[in-house]
C-alpha cells in the first residue's frame, strides 16, 4: 500500500478513486503515564512517555487507515492527514485520513 500526503504520486496515474478512506484511534493516558510524564517533565526536554503515547495513537490509526483503504479495493492512499482532538482531559482521538486510490505505474 502506497500512502502519501501528496495530491499525485509521481510515476503513477490514478485509475480509479475509491473515495474517502479512514482510521481512528481514541486514547487515554494512564495514571502511571501521568506520574511519569510529570516527572519527567521538571527535568525538562522530551517527555518519552507522551511522545511514545502519541506515537503509537498515529500508528494505529494509520494502520487502520490502510485496512481501510484495502477492504475498499485501493492500492493507494493520497492526501493522507492526520488530525488529533482531545475529547476530554486526557482522552484524546486520532483520525488518519485520505482519499483511497487505485494506481497503476505510468
Amino acid at each position: 500500500m502506497l500512502v502519501v500526503t501528496t495530491n499525485d504520486l509521481p510515476g503513477y496515474r490514478v485509475v480509479k478513486v475509491i473515495g474517502l478512506a479512514k482510521g481512528i484511534t481514541v486514547r487515554s493516558r494512564s495514571v502511571i503515564g501521568n506520574i511519569g510524564g510529570a516527572l519527567q517533565s521538571l527535568f525538562g526536554g522530551n517527555i518519552s512517555v507522551y511522545t511514545n503515547l502519541a506515537e503509537t495513537a498515529r500508528q494505529e490509526a494509520l494502520d487502520l487507515l490502510i485496512r481501510h483503504a484495502q477492504e475498499s479495493g485501493a492500492n493507494a492512499i493520497i492526501a493522507m492527514r492526520y488530525e488529533a482532538n482531545e475529547i476530554m482531559d486526557g482522552i484524546t482521538e486520532v483520525l488518519a485520513y485520505g482519499t483511497a486510490v487505485v494506481v497503476e505505474k505510468a
